[in-house]
């Protein structure tokens, strides 16, 4: 039993970070019809910037404090500062051309993001690592649990339940969704169209840099981090449907469950199942579970 709810838990934890990740770029697709390429590695960016912060206030004897996590909220603010500047500078000039453009554009910036970051912080992982140590562990049925673990899963479950609130609940989300669906009728009828734009890619950054932001005390901030995450995002979107929320969470908790899975029983082959299970889906609903052609 101890053992099952290890593998549950495990398999949230990982569904938690992957639903952030995806959830941010299914949101800007969804929006502007444009797969962020970049993605991967402002979720790094924002492990970089909470690893950095914390690490700037991490003297010799010095402890880290409960208010320390307050701090991992830097990482998610400095990536959703990036992408309210790379939006009006670089990729609004190419919502007119082909899709073949924008592709280069965010494999450029994705290039680009990740020799910034060795330049600024080196080759060597930036960690926090006696943050969780801080909120101890939990006993759970029989299986003792990191409680810091237990916070990731539960900051993953209010993003998700914030999101979906946000797009269906508010004046903005209708605003959004109207956008998303007709921009030309949206302009006509006084949306500020650029506007939207910019918000909707600076709240996808947000979400992709509080992923690398809470997963930084775990695994460190670490360079190629981003391109192994943005090729996961890619398989829970392909999984769930690129363009949907529920998609996303959906298919992250199914990444997140055979990776769990695959880690323990079937290491050698984890990626290959996973692209299994995307190819599968691809064949029989080219658009996701839960996508629209």
């Amino acid at each position: 039993m101890d053992t099952l709810v290890l593998q549950v838990l495990n398999s949230l934890f990982y569904a938690s970070i992957l639903f952030q990740i995806a959830c941010g770029l299914t949101l800007i697709y969804g929006v502007m019809r444009i797969v962020n390429l970049a993605h991967g590695n402002l979720y790094a960016l924002g492990a970089y910037v909470s690893g950095w912060v914390l690490g700037l206030l991490a003297t010799p004897g010095t402890q880290p404090r409960m208010w320390f996590f307050v701090l991992l909220l830097a990482g998610a603010v400095a990536a959703a500062a990036a992408g309210a500047i790379l939006e009006p500078t670089l990729l609004r000039p190419l919502y007119k051309r082909a899709e073949e453009y924008q592709l280069l554009i965010t494999f450029g910036l994705l290039l680009i993001l990740e020799d910034l970051m060795h330049m600024v912080w080196g080759p060597h992982p930036l960690t926090s690592s006696a943050l969780p140590d801080l909120l101890g562990s939990s006993t759970i049925l029989g299986a003792t649990y990191p409680n810091y673990n237990i916070l990731v899963i539960a900051i993953g479950f209010v993003a998700a339940l914030g999101v979906w609130a946000f797009v269906y609940r508010t004046k903005f989300g209708v605003i959004l969704r109207a956008t998303s669906q007709n921009m030309r009728m949206a302009a006509a009828l006084g949306v500020n169209v650029k506007r939207v734009y910019v918000q909707a890619f600076t709240l996808g950054c947000f979400l992709a840099g509080l992923g690398g932001a809470i997963i930084m005390p775990i695994s460190g901030a670490v360079l190629g981090m981003g391109i192994e995450a943005l090729i996961l995002a890619f398989v829970v979107v392909v999984i769930g449907g690129l363009g949907s929320l529920e998609g996303a969470l959906v298919g992250a908790i199914i990444v997140g469950f055979v990776r769990t899975l695959g880690i323990m029983y079937f290491a050698e082959i984890e990626l290959a199942v996973l692209y299994l299970i995307a190819t599968i889906v691809l064949l029989v609903r080219p658009a996701g579970l839960f996508g629209r052609a």
